[in-house]
Parts: structure tokens; sequence; C-alpha cells
């Protein structure tokens, strides 16, 4: 068993970033939008977007960069094997 704790503050403001920011980035409300047709319920799939805008705002933190939307939500490229000649 393990202990899960979480700071509510934090968590109620990151809920209303990510809520707020359905409106306002097409990046992020395409994103929800591909969590809620794989099935995740409204609930799940907003939480899953603060969860990336707070990941994203990490990265910028460390790297010290600014927040580019299109670098945040464009999806990964698949990677390409190298053919055997």
């Amino acid at each position: 068993m393990h202990r899960r704790v979480k700071k509510q503050r934090l968590a109620h403001a990151s809920h209303l970033w990510a809520f707020s920011a359905l409106t306002a980035s097409p990046g992020a409300h395409a994103h929800y939008q591909r969590r809620r047709t794989t099935g995740d319920s409204h609930t799940a799939a907003l939480r899953h977007l603060s969860n990336r805008l707070l990941g994203c705002f990490h990265h910028c933190l460390q790297t010290r960069q600014l927040y580019r939307e299109t670098t945040a939500f464009t999806p990964p490229q698949p990677q390409q094997l190298p053919t055997a000649a």
C-alpha cells in the first residue's frame, strides 16, 4: 500500500486553468477532445489536460524557455526505423 497525497490548492488551480484553457486554446481543446473520444469522462480528460499543462509549465521553468502552444500540443512524430538494404 502507498499513501496518495496532493496539494489541494494546486489541484484546484490547475483544474481551473485547464477548464479555462478549453475555450482559449485550440491545442488544449483538441487534446481534451482526443481524450474524450478515447473514452475518458469529462473529469478524467480535464485532469489529464491539467497534468499536461503543468508538465509544460515545469518544462518551461526548467529550461528557461517561453511557452509555445504549437510545441506543447503537437503530437509526437513516430520514429522511423532504418530499413535494411
